[in-house]
């Protein structure tokens, strides 16, 4: 894809060591990651190389054959970052067309992590943004788009596969949370005009706060059992909650898309 002009524009680039943690727990824990010679993405990864440093750091326990490209639009930042490079973390100038190093000799991605980048662009743009990163996946490749807060205490992200959105997923520093719909400041773009009357991400995460409040006795024996009993209840509601259950103690969920998409997308 050399002599592309990148596709997107540039955002503000803020980066806070450790701000990610949350999804790239996620990510570790996905079976995908295990494939031999993984290549993960960075996308957008910002002013600093911290974020693509610490998930090459995360991955690399579970995969140590993989390989992380962070992937900037602003050539500074690429050469800013280029000292951090090594055989197993390069950085490359490009966009939503999510090019490759030609050092690596591959054409598809594993995985590609977008992460506070959407929240910047209209609501309109994002889905010719997530065609074009699902065009450069592989095919049992993943895309994990969505937004968190400066310090990672609220993070919120969609998991698409190569053609559709599959998940979406919640994680939340429980100790101290008042309700869990806070996190309607972090919902990814698509979303985050769609938490009104009416449209699904306003029950669902009205359904959340009420198990919440419901399950506040709770509280003396954890936030983590506090919050399990939260998911145990949305479950026998009926929302298709997703993904293994062991993560509800670490403050996420999952659910599935469709219980929870925008009417006029899904």
């Amino acid at each position: 894809m050399a002599g592309t002009k990148p596709t997107g524009v540039a955002t503000r680039g803020t980066t806070n060591p450790n701000r990610l943690r949350r999804v790239d727990r996620f990510i570790a824990s996905l079976p995908v990651l295990r494939k031999s010679e993984a290549i993960v993405v960075d996308l957008g990864y910002g002013a600093s190389a911290i974020t693509a440093i610490e998930l090459l750091s995360r991955l690399s326990r579970v995969n140590s054959s993989l390989h992380v490209v962070g992937v900037e639009i602003e050539r500074e930042r690429v050469e800013r970052a280029a000292p951090f490079a090594n055989d197993k973390l390069h950085f490359i100038h490009g966009g939503f067309e999510t090019p490759l190093p030609s050092a690596l000799g591959a054409t598809q991605v594993t995985l590609i992590r977008a992460f506070n980048v959407l929240r910047q662009y209209d609501e309109s743009e994002v889905l010719a943004a997530w065609k074009l990163m699902q065009s450069r996946l592989a095919e049992d490749g993943l895309l994990i788009e969505g937004t968190c807060d400066e310090i990672g205490r609220l993070s919120c992200w969609v998991t698409l596969d190569r053609e559709k959105p599959v998940s979406l997923t919640i994680s939340l520093r429980l100790r101290g949370l008042d309700l869990p719909s806070k996190v309607a400041e972090r919902l990814p773009k698509v979303l985050i005009h769609r938490n009104v009357e009416g449209e699904k991400i306003h029950e669902f995460l009205g359904a959340i706060d009420a198990a919440w409040l419901k399950h506040s006795p709770l509280a003396v024996f954890g936030a983590s059992q506090r919050w399990i009993a939260v998911c145990k209840d949305l479950r026998s509601a009926g929302w298709s909650l997703v993904g293994d259950p062991k993560r509800w103690r670490l403050g996420e969920l999952s659910v599935d898309w469709a219980a929870v998409a925008p009417k006029s997308s899904n």
